[in-house]
């Protein structure tokens, strides 16, 4: 059943952040939304190939799986009607699936204004096997990424870049509903867009403005109004622009990056800086800061995303005083959040951090404590981090990493206090702990009170 639509809005600028000497980083836009609506298929296809196996069904959106049992049902917050984009528990219909396999149809396209430059595959390669390799690390495995490229060269449109009117800010309408169309078009004779669940336009690069310029990557996200191709909407597409090119030399290691996060948003996931930048969030999530070093998503984002099982969230809704053992979120098993529900919109989040997996910019390991509001919308601050040292400066000298939260994790002995509402969270320590979790090498004690 197709619910009320409202135009896909285009991301809105953020503030210059600062990267190496000589270099800034331009402004993103927000994520571009569409209402969403309940699309449910399976996914059975001939990889590689652009068509269905016999008697396969389609691939598409879906729920996401949501591992939780009837004591999480106060830490499920909920968004308000008019968030597009929301932190709420759980995700909307209609966004891509975020467990199981996936699979990725990958178009690199160019214009008759900007042609493509040297070997389409060298585009493509630019973010894989990197960006399957940061899902799986990310999802401890339960996210298998295909991207798939039936289409092996430059895809030409039939209008030029600067026809199709695509600059910063520009809404779906109408320039990217063209350009979409024109995709569809081309490539509809070798591609069988049924076969698969998202779309990744890989424009090059030599298109439009630098990056270190303006930053056109956009994602339209859970929009049932797409054109069409194979009967089905083409909902959640990302498309990436010139390269995230600091300077720095770090490019073949960090310039794929873009790419998780704009798949983040196909997945339900909204933006976490905001018009100010960074500042919200810091490097501690992907969907807040995508240049420079590696980074993961936050704790929160997985549970969400339907990566972490029921076991390994705890949702410490009862007065009293009750302790767990969180082990590092980089790595598989063993207890990830805990959640302190203030309402049914909003509460803190507890997560233990450390430098491994995709964490590669820990400079101070520790408890991370933030806020989850489920009733701000996307770039408008819906997570904030609780910065243990305020005005500090921060742990970091990393180019593209926002350094004043970069020390804002909580060590053994401190405690956060929020007097108002009667919650206390203490790092009591590290080594195991009875029922409230299974602690083990690594693990750190937390200790949450509640009046």
């Amino acid at each position: 059943m197709q619910v009320p639509c409202r135009q896909p809005q285009p991301r809105h600028p953020r503030p210059d952040g600062t990267g190496p000497p000589g270099h800034r980083i331009p402004r993103r836009r927000l994520a571009a939304l569409a209402c969403v609506t309940a699309l449910t298929f399976t996914v059975s296809t001939s990889a590689g190939t652009g068509r269905l196996a016999p008697g396969a069904s389609t691939a598409g959106a879906g729920p996401v799986t949501l591992s939780h049992t009837s004591a999480h049902g106060p830490c499920m917050i909920r968004s308000a009607r008019e968030v597009q984009m929301s932190e709420g528990i759980p995700t909307s219909a209609g966004y891509t699936r975020s467990t199981g396999t996936v699979r990725a149809l990958t178009l690199m396209i160019d214009f008759s204004d900007a042609p493509g430059e040297g070997d389409a595959q060298d585009r493509f390669h630019e973010f894989f096997p990197q960006t399957r390799d940061w899902f799986r690390t990310s999802s401890y495995g339960r996210l298998d990424y295909r991207p798939e490229t039936p289409i092996p060269g430059w895809l030409r449109m039939p209008k030029s870049f600067r026809e199709y009117g695509i600059e910063r800010g520009a809404p779906f309408e109408p320039g990217y509903r063209a350009l979409v169309e024109d995709l569809v078009a081309a490539a509809d004779p070798k591609v069988d867009f049924r076969a698969y669940d998202l779309l990744n336009v890989l424009v090059t690069p030599n298109a439009g403005p630098s990056a270190l310029d303006t930053v056109l990557s956009v994602t339209f996200a859970g929009n049932p109004e797409a054109p069409r191709a194979d009967g089905k909407p083409v909902a959640n597409a990302s498309f990436v622009y010139s390269r995230q090119d600091d300077g720095s030399g770090s490019y073949d290691r960090t310039g794929y990056r873009v790419l998780p996060h704009e798949n983040g948003h196909v997945f339900g996931l909204p933006d976490l800086y905001t018009a100010e930048g960074g500042g919200a969030v810091g490097h501690w999530d992907i969907m807040s800061e995508d240049w420079g070093a590696n980074n993961d998503f936050l704790g929160w984002h997985k549970w969400k995303l339907g990566w972490l099982d029921a076991a390994q969230v705890h949702c410490a809704a009862s007065p009293g005083t009750t302790e767990y053992a969180l082990t590092p979120l980089a790595l598989a098993g063993g207890s990830k959040l805990v959640f302190v529900p203030l309402d049914r919109r909003t509460g803190y989040a507890v997560e233990l951090r450390t430098r491994a997996g995709n964490d590669e910019a820990v400079c101070r390991p520790g408890v991370l404590i933030y806020q989850v509001d489920a009733k701000v919308d996307t770039g408008m601050g819906p997570v904030t981090v609780i910065d243990s040292r305020r005005d500090s400066g921060g742990c970091t000298r990393a180019p593209n990493v926002h350094a004043e939260l970069s020390d804002a994790p909580f060590t053994p002995g401190e405690t956060f206090r929020d007097a108002a509402r009667g919650i206390t969270i203490e790092v009591a320590g590290a080594g195991a702990v009875g029922a409230a979790g299974a602690g083990g090498e690594g693990a750190y004690r937390v200790r949450v009170t509640r009046r």
